[in-house]
């Protein structure tokens, strides 16, 4: 009887009563969140993954606009080293330090006013999407940007074509090995000296660019003003298949300055 006893005694201790939970069942329901929470919590990572995505291409666009824009190449005028729709990155800091374009450089360039009219205008809404696009390199650019090779910058004479049929800068030939195969260096002749604050750009492949050549009766004469260059395009960063990096040319290596020739650039 006793232990009979002691066996009721511990079930009626062992079973909750009426109106209370039991231990094992206090562990299961504090484990649960409250009703709702789940929905709000989702609701919350949503909103962050939002803010994340905003914040990530605010920086994008930040670093695009101010230190390395990706370029599409729209046109074959820089062929063979850009082809169309390549897309380059252009160094924005390359020239703000005190350094300008140096002749070799492949620059891109606002061409308002020396290689296109100033005063056209675009629908806002429509600039500001393509604008957008551009500076992620996912639209072709303005089409006021240009990119071309420079030739020769203030102070220089720049003259074709010489009796080898090369271009001459300061009376030094330049043998140009990164020109379109088939193409001579200019089929038109010119003799120009490049102001002060200005460049001289030519496209590589010759027959197919429109440069500082085509606007030589134009008001500015085909100059290009350094202050209008965004950039030096430093690397091909797609396709894949062509990454590589845009050094600059030292075809112009023995090329002298303007003011060390005898009588200066004019010779």
């Amino acid at each position: 009887m006793d232990t009979e006893a002691k066996y009721m005694e511990r079930d009626r201790s062992s079973a909750p009563e009426a109106g209370e939970e039991g231990e094992g069942s206090r562990s299961v329901r504090s484990s649960r969140p409250p009703g709702g929470l789940g929905k709000r919590l989702s609701g919350m990572s949503w909103r962050g993954a939002g803010l994340l995505g905003l914040v990530c291409t605010v920086v994008v666009l930040l670093f695009s606009h101010f230190v390395m824009q990706p370029f599409q190449i729209p046109s074959s005028s820089m062929e063979p080293g850009l082809e169309v729709g390549d897309r380059v990155l252009v160094n924005k800091l390359a020239y703000r330090f005190g350094s300008g374009p140096e002749r070799g450089d492949a620059v891109v360039f606002d061409g308002t006013g020396s290689f296109v009219q100033e005063g056209l205008e675009e629908n806002p809404v429509s600039a500001l999407t393509r604008g957008l696009l551009a500076e992620l390199g996912l639209a072709e650019p303005d089409e006021t940007d240009f990119v071309k090779r420079v030739i020769g910058v203030g102070g220089d004479r720049v003259v074709c074509c010489d009796k080898g049929g090369r271009v001459q800068v300061n009376g030094e030939p330049v043998d140009e090995e990164y020109l379109h195969p088939g193409d001579v260096p200019s089929e038109v002749p010119f003799d120009v000296v490049v102001p002060q604050g200005t460049l001289w750009v030519m496209g590589d492949h010759r027959s197919k660019s429109r440069d500082s050549r085509d606007h030589l009766g134009e008001p500015g004469g085909g100059m290009v003003p350094v202050d209008r260059v965004i950039g030096r395009a430093e690397w091909v960063g797609w396709p894949v298949g062509r990454w590589t990096s845009l050094e600059r040319r030292d075809v112009f290596a023995r090329v002298p300055e303007a003011d060390r020739m005898p009588g200066g650039a004019h010779g």
